[in-house]
């Protein structure tokens, strides 16, 4: 397995090199996004004036402090603890994400399906995965919110952030159709139906 680290932003060739069971460190910038976020951007026509094209983008709504604008705090909030929340349930946004804001890789927890997979290997694109609980770990890597759109769906804004070896993290899918989440699942399942048949019950 190889380590890569990227620095933001990236070109799809860069993230074709990527291999489910590589380890991934972001360096410079990291956009926060979540439910609402995609779905004001996707359902109800929003749009942003941060540039996307070439980034990647976290699963998140950070707990964060509003403070007075300053070099410090250019967007008025200073991180707090910004956690990382379950991507499934975001899995229809992906390929809009990818296709309209140019976004290249996703972070988050529990991986996603088909469909995301489809537009990885479409448009270039890869998931890095985070374990569940890592939050104060995770906030250490990001060093400044830089600025904030959206942000009357606070917290589900759409933030950027100055990152700094922000990771290790897997890569659980890739734009060559690997995916750790669906060979778990088929594991599982294989597993599940041995013991069904070992009792008489399969």
């Amino acid at each position: 397995m190889t380590h890569h680290i990227l620095e933001m932003p990236v070109t799809p060739e860069q993230v074709r090199e990527l291999k489910v069971g590589d380890s991934v460190t972001l360096e410079n910038t990291l956009f926060g996004i979540r439910d609402a976020t995609l779905i004001h951007m996707f359902d109800r026509g929003r749009t942003t004036r941060l540039d996307l094209q070439g980034h990647a983008v976290i699963h998140t709504a950070p707990n964060v402090h509003r403070v007075a604008v300053s070099p410090e705090a250019p967007a008025g909030y200073t991180p707090f603890c910004i956690g990382t929340t379950t991507s499934q349930r975001m899995e229809r946004f992906t390929r809009p994400l990818m296709q309209r804001e140019g976004v290249r890789i996703i972070i988050g927890k529990g991986g996603m399906g088909e469909g995301t997979l489809a537009a990885f290997r479409e448009l270039g694109g890869a998931y890095l995965a985070i374990v569940g609980g890592a939050a104060a770990l995770e906030t250490t890597w990001i060093e400044q919110i830089e600025d904030v759109d959206l942000d009357d769906l606070h917290p589900e804004s759409l933030w950027r952030f100055r990152i700094k070896h922000f990771g290790p993290l897997l890569v659980g899918m890739d734009s060559h159709g690997g995916s750790l989440f669906a060979d778990n699942q088929k594991e599982v399942a294989s597993r599940r139906d041995a013991v069904l048949k070992s009792i008489g019950a399969a």
